[in-house]
């Protein structure tokens, strides 16, 4: 879905006929200012969303930034000014919300795991578990979290994961019929495949013709055998039980 599309859906979604409460109550040259006041420690995302909000609801409203989309933020911060007819800044405001606490919330989820693998050549990841028609936003913040976009969706990459092997009959028929299938279309997508175990590395080994191996669900000192054992032949990557105090243990 497109940026736009996204914006006038969610604005249709919520004001419908008409705010009435604020066309009710409020002035309709009434003119005034609003304030993005930060209440939580983290990092700030969707500063550039907020004024293509702005701009769709009312091109009139001026916004003024002080702080910029990945930036590390305090409570008591103000993140930027709303200058306008009341009536547009009140029609803006819970959107705009709603997507900023969204967004900033996945930037300073994505930040800790960044700073944890600072000072090695590791990235971090996201995945295809997004908030339906909310993908785009969220896998952008992510980004300005200082992560990594995976895969927007199952058209841009083969992904086999183990449900894909078990239903081809095997690692071995699964990477050649996805191979088969890529030539016979035409298509030039990287090639994925999921892991189970040491086995299942070798495998893949065995037979190549894929991008990157996945180790899904691998403990550390599994983790550990499963990279020596690829030697950099493969990207790899690791999915499943990642947490911080894990991480922090083993960078």
């Amino acid at each position: 879905m497109e940026l736009r599309d996204f914006i006038r859906y969610s604005i249709a979604e919520d004001v419908g006929s008409g705010d009435h409460t604020s066309l009710g109550c409020i002035p309709a040259n009434k003119e005034s200012r609003a304030r993005l006041l930060i209440k939580e420690d983290g990092v700030l995302a969707g500063v550039e969303l907020a004024k293509f909000i702005v701009e769709e609801i009312d091109p009139t409203t001026a916004i003024e930034v002080f702080i910029s989309d990945g930036s590390a933020v305090k409570n008591g911060d103000v993140a930027f000014h709303l200058n306008g007819k009341v009536q547009s800044i009140l029609k803006t405001e819970r959107l705009l919300l709603n997507c900023m606490q969204r967004m900033s919330g996945i930037a300073t989820t994505t930040r800790k795991y960044v700073n944890a693998i600072e000072g090695t050549t590791a990235k971090v990841l996201d995945t295809r578990k997004t908030t339906p028609l909310n993908r785009y936003l969220e896998k952008w913040a992510v980004r300005i979290g200082g992560g990594h976009n995976h895969r927007f969706g199952l058209y841009d990459m083969i992904m086999i994961k183990d449900n894909h092997v078990d239903y081809a009959g095997g690692i071995e028929n699964a990477i050649n019929n996805a191979n088969h299938y890529l030539e016979t279309k035409q298509l030039n997508i990287p090639i994925e495949i999921e892991t189970r175990s040491l086995d299942e590395i070798k495998q893949v080994l065995k037979i190549g013709r894929v991008n990157r191996i996945m180790f899904d669900n691998f403990k550390p000192e599994l983790m550990h055998e499963a990279v020596t054992l690829v030697n950099q032949r493969f990207e790899t990557e690791a999915s499943g039980g990642i947490v911080l105090d894990t991480i922090r243990r083993y960078a």
